[in-house]
């Protein structure tokens, strides 16, 4: 996608944001137990039949607390259950995402939830019964392991992570795009922003120049 095709698509309309934490206030990390959960993701984002979501930056900051023992380990993962769609299910957060173009109202044809302390599924596009969302396309990681050269729970670091891609992914529906962060440690506060477009197939196809 060029960034011609890119600003015009926004331009039109078709670019969304989405924040998790707010202000100074950020997200403890995934699950009951501050590790990655698979069905307890910090964020979802259900792309429904008939349209193509393509992610154009995700940046995530996460402050893990002091950790306690050597090779306390925090990580970010973004990524994709490409034949599966959360259909709302789980304890979370709506959200409800802005647009790029700020002479736009907010709104989306996505779902898209936030800080889930119930467990999610997805069921698969093709039939079958929902479960756990299968990552089968993994967007970004970044994992930082702490290494205590001093007293233990002195130690504060951040993990950071962004991604954007010079040639978005198709994320085409149904289809569901997941964000997770946590680790051995307990976190403090967990932020995310997440940009994509968002349009029906054909018109993607068209923005895209593809026939």
């Amino acid at each position: 996608m060029s960034l011609a095709y890119l600003d015009k698509m926004i331009a039109l309309g078709m670019g969304r944001v989405v924040t998790v934490g707010a202000f100074s206030s950020g997200v403890a990390g995934g699950g009951a137990a501050a590790v990655l959960d698979l069905d307890r993701p910090q964020l979802a984002i259900a792309v429904p039949a008939g349209y193509v979501l393509r992610p154009i930056l995700i940046a995530a900051q996460v402050q893990p607390g002091a950790a306690t023992t050597d090779a306390d380990e925090t990580e970010i993962l973004f990524a994709v259950d490409s034949l599966g769609m959360w259909t709302g299910d789980g304890t979370f957060t709506s959200e409800n995402p802005s647009n790029l173009n700020t002479a736009w109202d907010k709104g989306s044809a996505c779902r898209v939830g936030s800080i889930f302390s119930a467990e999610m599924t997805t069921t698969p596009r093709n039939g079958g019964t929902a479960a756990d969302p299968v990552l089968d396309i993994e967007l970004a990681r970044e994992v930082q392991t702490l290494e205590l050269a001093t007293a233990a729970a002195q130690n504060l670091y951040l993990v950071r992570l962004l991604y954007q891609p010079a040639l978005p992914l198709w994320i085409t529906g149904p289809a569901t795009l997941l964000g997770y962060y946590g680790g051995t440690v307990a976190v403090v506060g967990g932020f995310a922003q997440v940009q994509w477009v968002e349009a029906p197939i054909d018109l993607m196809k068209k923005y895209a120049e593809v026939s």
